[in-house]
């Protein structure tokens, strides 16, 4: 079960650029983080992220996962409505699905952007969580949601940020002290949550979702992530 690094785009995710490769076996970055370092493994991009900001080239053992992959993957956890429609959540659930990792800590993934001054590592770009976004109500609640889910087939979730602010929720940590127990949660709290989803079934197997957002309920939507983020307090 390997150990993952998963890299967004924020501007602190620059602090990895010097870190030796280990104890991570893999690397796994989000749209533009793959200039950050050149010895990433899997670049996960949806289809609209633009050619001209694609790897000029794919070295031996690099691969580009796209839609046709993180989609499913996706949809084994719940579907985007219910897990969350970032691409920091996309890569973490496709990790989970095609990894089996034991461990998965995130850099520069945690979705606070501020009103001025660079807002990701290459300098302003579009902050996803900010739309209005039935998926993104509840960054926090998300968050808890992957982090219990990962827990439950034994993957150990981290955020490696040293920002002040993060609206992951998961535990802090640092490099050098990555090893620890999976969360404790609710697993009451959890069955509840995961039989309403299945009562509700917000599932869009195309992970199209924003073409059939509005026959989504939005205080079922909250009432969930109420539910996943008291799960989580466990």
């Amino acid at each position: 079960m390997p150990k993952l690094l998963i890299l967004g785009s924020g501007p602190n995710v620059t602090d990895c650029r010097h870190w030796p490769r280990a104890p991570f076996d893999r690397i796994v970055a989000i749209n533009n983080a793959w200039r950050v370092r050149p010895d990433w493994d899997d670049l996960v991009a949806p289809e609209d992220f633009p050619a001209e900001r694609h790897p000029p080239s794919l070295s031996p053992g690099q691969r580009l996962i796209e839609a046709d992959a993180f989609v499913p993957a996706q949809n084994a956890y719940g579907g985007f409505v219910y897990a969350g429609g970032t691409m920091a959540f996309t890569a973490a659930y496709w990790a989970l699905h095609a990894l089996r990792p034991r461990l998965i800590a995130f850099l520069g993934c945690d979705m606070v952007y501020p009103t001025s001054g660079a807002t990701h590592f290459y300098g302003t770009g579009t902050a996803d969580p900010l739309r209005d976004d039935i998926t993104l109500r509840s960054l926090e609640a998300k968050s808890a949601r992957l982090m219990i889910l990962a827990a439950r087939q034994g993957c150990r979730t981290v955020n490696l940020s040293q920002e002040k602010e993060s609206r992951l929720i998961l535990p802090r940590a640092r490099r050098e002290a990555l090893d620890g127990p999976v969360q404790k949660f609710d697993a009451q709290l959890v069955n509840r949550a995961l039989r309403r989803e299945a009562e509700l079934g917000y599932m869009v197997p195309s992970g199209r979702y924003w073409d059939e957002a509005e026959w989504f309920s939005i205080d079922e939507i909250d009432a969930l992530d109420a539910l996943w983020l008291a799960a989580a307090r466990g």
